[in-house]
């Protein structure tokens, strides 16, 4: 007995010693000298040309179509008009980006709240629940995420104009909308495309929730409800918002569904379908364009950097343990 403790203990150690050999190793080289150059450099690389979009949004078309933005630091001559006239311009070849820009808020914000909550609960429902054909289930979900989307673009949008028959019985209505209500086909659009990868995603962080804790609770008398709302939402909040700057910045930044399920009404369209308008075919208007860009990168800009901690967090979850 006197032996074995020392052996045991040994023993222990040395499973211990690779694991945090290797986290050491690690955070050795992130916090070295060449990782906070590449770091500095890609900033800068990342950085310069949003700073250039910035500097030619606030310069006068006859010197954004003559000079370089560079030039701003030798000459400098700014302007807001630009802004003016893509967020308030009266004609519709000026901009009008301020209505577009709500319909984006409009688009993005429930088609990230849904597929959260949705991906959530059947996440948590294939990890933590038993029955019959789970792992299918979650094996057809995993296959879902390599399916274009463009696949699925022309039989939803028969779903939503016509319904869904079966020998002739029509199980489905359609959905007949006009402009105004369009929001929830895009919503339903972007909910079914996010769904497969947020799910996959999900499970694999509640799935490594330890045991324990879920037996403990059950043990209190804690159901399932009860369990996903007061323990595995507080730990899985990194992942959520790691999914939702995703899913935020894919959606905000989308024009090929919004194109095909808001159309290009004033009514319904987001800011993408009036930017890829105002550019045309020759992008002649570099003024407005630079300035229509850079509204459109705020709220994307806003969202990264006040959820930041969290992004980085969900990032490295279970990346290393202890």
């Amino acid at each position: 007995m006197t032996t074995a403790t020392p052996t045991v203990a040994a023993g222990t150690q040395k499973t211990a010693g690779p694991s945090s050999t290797v986290a050491g190793r690690v955070r050795k080289r992130l916090n070295s000298r060449t990782a906070t150059l590449v770091s500095i450099v890609i900033a800068v690389v990342w950085t310069v040309p949003t700073f250039g979009l910035f500097i030619s949004s606030l310069r006068p078309e006859d010197e954004i179509k003559t000079t370089g933005w560079w030039t701003a630091f030798t000459n400098p001559q700014f302007t807001l008009e630009n802004y003016q006239q893509v967020l308030f311009g009266r004609s519709s070849s000026s901009g009008q980006l301020a209505s577009y820009f709500i319909n984006s808020l409009a688009i993005t914000i429930p088609s990230v709240l849904f597929p959260l909550a949705f991906a959530a609960l059947a996440a948590y429902a294939l990890a933590w629940i038993n029955f019959r054909g789970r792992e299918w289930v979650y094996i057809a979900i995993f296959a879902l995420q390599i399916v274009p989307l463009q696949m699925a673009l022309v039989p939803l949008l028969r779903f939503f104009s016509t319904g869904v028959s079966i020998a002739g019985v029509q199980v489905l209505p359609a959905w007949d909308l006009v402009d105004e209500q369009k929001f929830a086909q895009v919503w339903f659009a972007h909910t079914c495309f996010a769904l497969p990868f947020a799910v996959y995603l999900l499970h694999n962080f509640i799935s490594q929730l330890p045991g324990d804790l879920m037996e403990a609770a059950r043990v209190d008398g804690a159901n399932h409800p009860r369990i996903f709302r007061t323990i595995v939402l507080p730990l899985i909040t990194p992942a959520l918002a790691a999914l939702g700057i995703f899913q935020f910045l894919w959606v905000w930044n989308d024009l090929l569904v919004a194109l095909i399920f808001a159309g290009g009404s004033n009514e319904t369209a987001p800011l993408t379908v009036r930017l890829a308008e105002m550019a045309g075919t020759r992008g002649n208007e570099w003024q407005r364009l630079t300035a229509g860009a850079f509204v459109s990168i705020v709220i994307p800009l806003i969202v990264f950097l006040s959820l930041q901690r969290y992004f980085v967090r969900g990032l490295l979850a279970g990346s290393v343990k202890g």
